[in-house]
């Protein structure tokens, strides 16, 4: 199972670059993707910034009955901390390497901040 970072389901939803190639790794690997609870709420964040409503909207209705929802255990909340000081990440970053170590899932993601995470298997799109 792959949890999946923010910015692959932002880069669609806003047309960027590589929203092609994000499309094809979530239409290949539909049955086994997750979503952190914290990435849909930035999604949700930043899609209102832009008064994108409506795109959050379809999100929601097309995307989200696919995925699986995820949400860091009040006991896992400690283990942010060293995560992010072991890697130098900042909150979110953290949030989502725990998510992951929690679960045992893969990170998919373009962020370049995971480059030296050693702790999880990270596919960089």
């Amino acid at each position: 199972m792959y949890l999946v970072d923010t910015n692959i389901f932002l880069e669609i939803l806003l047309a960027q670059d590589k929203s092609e190639v994000c499309k094809t790794f979530l239409s290949n690997h539909i049955d086994e993707l997750a979503i952190s609870d914290f990435s849909l709420h930035s999604i949700g964040v930043i899609l209102f910034r832009h008064k994108a409503h409506d795109i959050f909207s379809k999100f929601i209705e097309d995307m989200l009955p696919h995925l699986n929802l995820l949400s860091l255990p009040k006991n896992q909340y400690h283990k942010i901390i060293p995560n992010q000081n072991q890697y130098k990440l900042d909150f979110d970053d953290a949030y989502q390497l725990t998510v992951c170590r929690h679960y045992e899932l893969r990170f998919t993601t373009m962020d370049q901040d995971f480059k030296n995470v050693k702790a999880i298997d990270i596919l960089f799109i």
